[in-house]
């Protein structure tokens, strides 16, 4: 067996939103090696040269002295790790054109938590095959781009195709308040974040319908379920679930006013249905059906993501889901 080795003289972050621009800042602000933060955006160059900060994304939050950030993605050549911080549904484009600018040897690890809507293939998957790369890893779990970014304790998860590989990702990038745990489970973890969005606009919808926390309750418990047996058909660890990846970013996500999910959630129980509502860069929207189709084809069980699915869809509102939810036979827990 091949002793996992990375090659960590330099990082590159790719993808400047809030997320992409909070790990640049923990990584460089660690000191372990150079950090750049690749953009598209020249403004976002100069705006950093100027004030010090990525006010587009991290308003009024000083990133680090020693973080480099450029719209020049020869910095990828040479790079030792590089992270992929840009939504789920943008993945494949971004390996696609980066292709030829990513070394053989280098560690890409995906920082976006989804399936790819056209097909419900894994991010690792499709990103893999796009950069010809086995060294594909994911970096999920609970944690908001503005906390990380300013410092406040976070710890996420880390999984790679060994756990000797996620070990040494997990020590290249944790730093004094950012901490990551390894897994070898790259399924359950990236199931694990995109499910959990789904279930925290499900968690919206019960907020804006005004239905009580026993309601949260039920419903954070009996997503858990879901989420375990569609990891476990997809050939993930159940357990997985009931970690940082899983539970942790479910409590966090379906909880704090902070998550987008959230938000576009109230949004539709208050209203009553999806119609009026945009559901631009909200994950779980995008996630939704997709992981309700693939659940059929497997032959899973998910009444919550299917109910999420159909009222985002339009193809019921939320007083009808409810209703069918609540009606259902009642099973052994």
């Amino acid at each position: 067996m091949t002793k996992a080795v990375l090659q960590q003289d330099r990082i590159v972050v790719v993808g400047s939103g809030a997320f992409g621009t909070a790990l640049a800042a923990v990584a460089a602000a660690s000191g372990k090696v150079p950090v750049t933060l690749l953009t598209r955006r020249e403004s976002i160059v100069e705006d950093f040269r100027e004030t010090g900060r990525n006010d587009s994304a991290l308003p009024g939050i000083d990133l680090p002295e020693t973080l480099t950030v450029s719209d020049d993605p020869t910095v990828l050549e040479g790079a030792g790790i590089v992270l992929f911080a840009m939504p789920s549904q943008a993945q494949r484009e971004a390996a696609r054109s980066l292709h030829g600018f990513i070394g053989k040897g280098a560690d890409v690890v995906i920082c976006a938590k989804g399936m790819e809507r056209a097909s419900g293939r894994l991010l690792t998957d499709i990103v893999g095959e796009e950069l010809h790369l086995q060294n594909v890893s994911v970096l999920s779990g609970p944690g908001f781009a503005a906390d990380i970014a300013k410092g406040l304790p976070t710890a996420m998860v880390i999984a790679a195709g060994s756990i000797e590989r996620a070990s040494l990702l997990a020590e290249a990038l944790s730093g004094a308040t950012f901490r990551l745990y390894p897994s070898a489970d790259r399924i359950g973890v990236q199931l694990g974040g995109a499910l959990k969005n789904v279930l925290a606009i499900a968690c919206g919808i019960v907020e804006g319908a005004g239905l009580g926390d026993s309601a949260r309750a039920a419903l954070i418990s009996r997503g858990l379920a879901e989420m375990s047996r569609f990891v476990a058909a997809r050939g993930g660890e159940a357990d997985t679930v009931r970690g940082l990846s899983g539970l942790g970013d479910l409590v966090l996500t379906a909880t704090s006013h902070q998550s987008r999910n959230l938000r576009y959630g109230i949004a539709l129980g208050t209203s009553g249905s999806a119609k009026g509502h945009s559901d631009e860069l909200v994950e779980g929207a995008f996630a939704a059906s997709v992981a309700a189709d693939v659940a059929r084809t497997l032959g899973v069980d998910m009444p919550i993501t299917e109910a999420v699915a159909a009222i985002i869809d339009g193809k019921t509102d939320v007083k009808s889901a409810l209703e069918q939810l609540m009606s259902r036979p009642i099973t052994q827990e």
